[in-house]
């Protein structure tokens, strides 16, 4: 199993796999047809809510990922969270993100989630 991070202003490499984007918004000023995503599983990505408390600056990234780690245990994102981790088994997976620093962020609590 192979569980990659990476911004998705990147080029695609051909080591990618799978290439999901996890971000509930699209990225500003990229094609999609550029971006070469096979998945976009909404569901997995952080709740609008706690999207805006974090980027406000309101509480510490271990909060954060305690937060996040919460919401993907119900409903549509532990769905959407198997589905992955189904697709992780079946090979390598490239998490797709347009946060500045992917190693903390939301892509890095699933990519770890997804290599348990």
């Amino acid at each position: 199993m192979s569980v990659r991070v990476r911004r998705i202003y990147e080029p695609p490499e051909p080591g990618d796999g799978t290439r999901v984007l996890v971000d509930r918004l699209w990225p500003r000023g990229l094609a999609k047809d550029a971006a070469r995503v096979d998945e976009w599983p909404k569901a997995a990505t952080p709740s609008t809510e706690l999207r805006r408390w974090y980027h406000a600056g309101e509480g510490s990234y271990e909060e954060f990922t305690e937060r996040y780690e919460a919401e993907l245990t119900a409903g549509e994102a532990a769905d959407a969270l198997a589905r992955l981790r189904e697709s992780a088994r079946a090979g390598t997976v490239t998490l797709l993100t347009a946060s500045k620093a992917p190693e903390r962020s939301h892509a890095a609590v699933l990519a770890r989630l997804l290599d348990t």
